[in-house]
C-alpha cells in the first residue's frame, strides 16, 4: 500500500507538537489577565499573576526537595487556596498529585501512601492528627509540610512539620516549569473507595485532564469569568477537573473549607457566585436552611449534582431558590463527569412531575468523550434503544483513565473488549439518552426476577414525607433476596411502613415492593453517596434477627451492627 502523501516530511516537531496539559491554562490566564482575582477565601483575595507565581514556587521548593517526574505528591487538604496551588505546582515539577479524602481513617491513608509510594505529604493542620497516625501504620517516610489555613481557627498541637508558606519561599517565583514529556504522562492518582476490598489507584493523564477541564465549560455553557463555589471536595477526581476549567475560562474559585448553609448562601449573595457542584444532600442543606440564612439572588446560579436523581420536590424548590439543576454522571475511572443531561429548551414547558422523569435521566456524552454506550456485558453488543432493557454502561474516549495504578489484573478487566466497563446498570432511551437502574453489584434477584433499587427509591422519593431513601437485598428464605428499604424522614413526618408500603404498591408491581422499612439515619461517603455497602450488611443481620416478617417496620434502635 502507497504511504499516505500527506504524512511524508510533514512530521511532528516542537513548532506544530506540543503535549496537551492543564498547566498552560493558568499560564495563559495571568499572561493575559494578570490581575484578575483567581482565589477568593475568606478576606483573602488572589490574583492570577499570583496564583501562577505560588504555583511555580511551589514546583521549584518540590524539584529542589528531589522531586522528580514520576514522583507522588500527597496533599491531605480541605477547598483551600493551598489545595489549588497543588493541583498546578505539583504536575509542574512532574510530579503526580495524590489527593487524599479528609475524611478516611487512618489506615486507609497508610494504604494509600504506601501503595502511591508519596515522597512529600503536605497537610492541612486540622488534619495533621489524622496523618501522623496514618503514618504511624504506613511503611514510607514522607517529609512533611504543615499548611495553616487562617481560615482553620481552632489550635492543633504544633509539630515539626515544614511550614507550607516558608517551604514556597524558598522556591523560585520564574522557575521553569516542566511540561509533560509526553501528554499520556500520569497528572494525579485517585483511590477508588475500596468497599469490596482494597481501594484502586486511578491514574489520570494530562491529556485526559486537559480536554474534560475544556469538556466542562464547554458542556455547560460556562462564561468567561464565571465565579466557581467550592462545595464540592477537591479530593474527589481533583474536583471534577474544575481546578483547571477555571482557569481555562480566567474565572474565580470562591474556596470553602466546611459544606455549611450559612456560608454558603453568604457566598452566593456577596461573591456573585455563578455555578457550584454538589450531591443532592447540599441541594437539601441549601434549601432546609432558616429563613434568616438565605438570600435573594436575583439570578439564576448554575447547580451541577452527579449523585441519585434529585426527588420532584427538590428539584422544585432549587428551581423557586434560583438554582438551575443540571444532572451529570461520570466515575473517578472518567477524571469525573463525562455525561451530561443536555437539557431541550422544549422540556421546559412540560409539566413539572415530566421535567423531573426527564432530569433524572443521566444523558448523553460530555463533548470529549468519544463513544458512550449501554452494552451487554457477555455479547458486547449494544441493547435495544427502548428504554427497557437492561445492560452495562460502557466508555470509550481520551477521558477514560490510563488504569489501575500496579494493579494488571483489575486494568484489563476494567477493559475488557475494548470499552471501559463501569460496573453500572442502565438502559438507554430512543433518544440515545441513558438512565442508570443501579449498580451491577446492587441489582436484586428476588424469585428469578431482577429488580431495580433505583426504581424504588424514585417511587419513596416521590412521598412527600421522605427525605432520604435507600433500598438494597435483604436474604429472604423463600425468594433468595427481597428489597429493604431504609427511609430517612422529614423534619417532623409521622408516615410508617403500612402507609409507605401502600403507597409503592400504587407504582410498582407487588414483588418489587419493599418487604421491610428500616427507619433509621442512612450513612453517606464523604462525597454524599448513600454506603449501601452498609445497609447491606445491617439488612442481613435484621434478616438473621427478625426472620422474613415481610412488609414490617424496623425502627433505628433495633438494628444491630
Amino acid at each position: 500500500m502507497e504511504a499516505n502523501p500527506y504524512n511524508t516530511g510533514l512530521e511532528r516537531n516542537p513548532a506544530n507538537f506540543q503535549p496537551l496539559t492543564p498547566l498552560t491554562f493558568l499560564e495563559r490566564a495571568a499572561g493575559v489577565f494578570p490581575d484578575h482575582t483567581a482565589i477568593v477565601h475568606g478576606a483573602l483575595r488572589r490574583s492570577y499573576a499570583d496564583f501562577y507565581r505560588r504555583s511555580r514556587q511551589l514546583a521549584s521548593a518540590l524539584t529542589q526537595s528531589g522531586i522528580a517526574r514520576g514522583d507522588t505528591v500527597s496533599a491531605l487538604l480541605a477547598n483551600t487556596p493551598a489545595m489549588l496551588e497543588c493541583h498546578y505546582g505539583v504536575p509542574m515539577c512532574g510530579a503526580v498529585l495524590h489527593s487524599i479524602n479528609t475524611r478516611l481513617d487512618a489506615a486507609v491513608i497508610a494504604f494509600q501512601l504506601d501503595h502511591a509510594g508519596a515522597r512529600i505529604v503536605i497537610v492541612d493542620r486540622a488534619f495533621m492528627p489524622l496523618m501522623l497516625e496514618a503514618l504511624a501504620l504506613a511503611t514510607v517516610k514522607p517529609v512533611l509540610i504543615q499548611y495553616d489555613d487562617p481560615e482553620f481557627t481552632d489550635q492543633t498541637p504544633a509539630t515539626d512539620a515544614v511550614d507550607y508558606e516558608a517551604f514556597l519561599s524558598g522556591g523560585d517565583p520564574d522557575f521553569a516549569w516542566l511540561m509533560p514529556e509526553d501528554e499520556w504522562d500520569a497528572i494525579a492518582i485517585n483511590y477508588t473507595s475500596g468497599t469490596t476490598g482494597d481501594p484502586k489507584g486511578v491514574v489520570s493523564h494530562h491529556r485526559g485532564a486537559y480536554l474534560l477541564a475544556q469538556g466542562n465549560a464547554l458542556t455547560s455553557s460556562m462564561q468567561k469569568h464565571a465565579v466557581y463555589l467550592w462545595t464540592l471536595p477537591m479530593f474527589h477526581c481533583n474536583g471534577w477537573c474544575f481546578p483547571w476549567t477555571l482557569s481555562a475560562i480566567i474565572g474565580t474559585h470562591v474556596c470553602l473549607r466546611q459544606v455549611r448553609a450559612e456560608p454558603i448562601w453568604a457566598a452566593l449573595a456577596d461573591e456573585g457566585v455563578t455555578h457550584l457542584c454538589g450531591a443532592p444532600v447540599v441541594m437539601s442543606l441549601l434549601i432546609s436552611a432558616p429563613r434568616a440564612v438565605k438570600r435573594e439572588l436575583g439570578r439564576d446560579v448554575q447547580f451541577f449534582t452527579a449523585a441519585a436523581p434529585p426527588p420532584e420536590k427538590l428539584l422544585a424548590e432549587m428551581k423557586t431558590a434560583g438554582f438551575d439543576v443540571t444532572h451529570l454522571y461520570g466515575l473517578t475511572e472518567t477524571y469525573g463527569p463525562a455525561v451530561v443531561n443536555d437539557w431541550h429548551e422544549a422540556w421546559s414547558a412540560l409539566p413539572l412531575a415530566e421535567q423531573a422523569a426527564l432530569k433524572s435521566r443521566q444523558g448523553v456524552r460530555y463533548l470529549p468523550l468519544e463513544q458512550l454506550d449501554v452494552l451487554d456485558p457477555v455479547t458486547m453488543q449494544p441493547v435495544p434503544r427502548d428504554g427497557q432493557t437492561l445492560g452495562e454502561v460502557m466508555f470509550r474516549g481520551n477521558v477514560v483513565m490510563k488504569g489501575y495504578f500496579r494493579n494488571p489484573q483489575a486494568t484489563e478487566s476494567a477493559f475488557a473488549g475494548g470499552w471501559f466497563h463501569s460496573g453500572d446498570l442502565g438502559v438507554i432511551h430512543p433518544d440515545g439518552y441513558i438512565q442508570l437502574k443501579d449498580r451491577s453489584k446492587d441489582i436484586i434477584i428476588s424469585g428469578g426476577e431482577n429488580i431495580s433499587s433505583i426504581e424504588i427509591e424514585e417511587v419513596l422519593y416521590r412521598h412527600c414525607d421522605v427525605e432520604v431513601a435507600a433500598v438494597v437485598s435483604m436474604p429472604h428464605d423463600r425468594w433468595g433476596e427481597t428489597p429493604c428499604a431504609f427511609v430517612e424522614l422529614c423534619a417532623g413526618a409521622k408516615t410508617d411502613a403500612a402507609a409507605l408500603r401502600d403507597w409503592c404498591r400504587t407504582y410498582l408491581a407487588g414483588y418489587k415492593v419493599p418487604g421491610r422499612f428500616i427507619f433509621t439515619v442512612i450513612p453517606r461517603s464523604s462525597t454524599g453517596k448513600v454506603q449501601k455497602f452498609v445497609l447491606r450488611e445491617q439488612a442481613r443481620t435484621i434478616a438473621q434477627t427478625h426472620g422474613n416478617m415481610d412488609g414490617q417496620a424496623v425502627a433505628q434502635g433495633d438494628m444491630v451492627g
